[in-house]
């Protein structure tokens, strides 16, 4: 026997941020899982390697170019979702940046440009989608799209020299709780998932072999860092029937990080 409760056959599915890291993850494991997948990046090379793997899995996905500060970019990426498959039920945000710097040193520049991608960018994202979300039939448990997204260990805690990236990842938490409660009555669940330590090409080089991912690793009870293959579950779930009653919540996958004191 299965369960239906975790089905998400032919799900139409946008990830931001879906060539590399964590949104590549969950693009190919939402894919593996039956959706249907669309893949978006702002590097053309990662676009088009996207498309290269998730045609392996069948040939209804597809990969877009898609910058989450460009107001233009956004629209045209949904719009060709829209065109191309007639329906969005999910978006994924995933697209994201960091960088360590002490914040007495940090250039206003710099904090703005990381806030628009990771926050500003999350939200442009969300309110395009829901406005193609809130206007298409509801779906068998009278709902008409998902929103998921990404936040941090930084959602809930400092580490430091990294204030920009944290004060944006503590913003996406405002965003779920807000929109959540804003876009039920559409029928639109609004979610997000917390990763705890997991390398990939945005923090490989601030945690690998150094001496701040030492002190992460031993910091998290299950003694390892996460791999991004990891999250594919909760993302899953939180898309699927199963989480129907699911909205404005935040799932973390840390390996016992947050639950760890002195």
């Amino acid at each position: 026997m299965t369960y239906d409760g975790l089905n998400i056959n032919d799900k139409i599915c946008l990830v931001t941020g879906g060539t590399s890291g964590i949104g590549r993850a969950i693009a190919l494991g939402f894919a593996r899982a039956g959706a249907k997948v669309i893949a978006g990046s702002t590097n053309p090379t990662k676009v088009s390697a996207i498309a290269d793997e998730l045609s392996q899995l069948g040939t209804h996905h597809d990969a877009v170019a898609l910058n989450v500060a460009d107001e233009q970019s956004v629209s045209d990426a949904v719009e060709h979702v829209q065109n191309k498959y007639g329906r969005l039920d999910v978006v994924v945000n995933a697209a994201g940046v960091i960088q360590k710097v002490p914040s007495l040193e940090m250039k206003t520049e710099d904090f703005e440009r990381i806030v628009k991608i990771n926050l500003t960018g999350s939200f442009i994202v969300a309110r395009q989608c829901a406005r193609v979300m809130k206007q298409q039939q509801p779906d068998a448990q009278d709902q008409r799209g998902n929103i998921v997204f990404i936040a941090s260990l930084n959602s809930f805690m400092s580490l430091s020299e990294v204030l920009a990236y944290a004060a944006s990842k503590s913003g996406v938490l405002g965003l779920v709780r807000g929109l959540a409660n804003e876009w039920a009555q559409y029928g639109i669940r609004v979610n997000a998932i917390a990763p705890g330590v997991f390398p990939t090409d945005l923090n490989r080089p601030l945690i690998e072999g150094t001496p701040r991912g030492q002190w992460l690793r031993q910091h998290t009870p299950m003694d390892r860092f996460g791999r991004a293959e990891e999250l594919v579950g909760a993302a899953i779930y939180l898309i699927s029937p199963s989480a129907s009653y699911t909205t404005g919540q935040t799932i973390v996958v840390d390996g016992g990080f947050l639950t760890r004191g002195v």
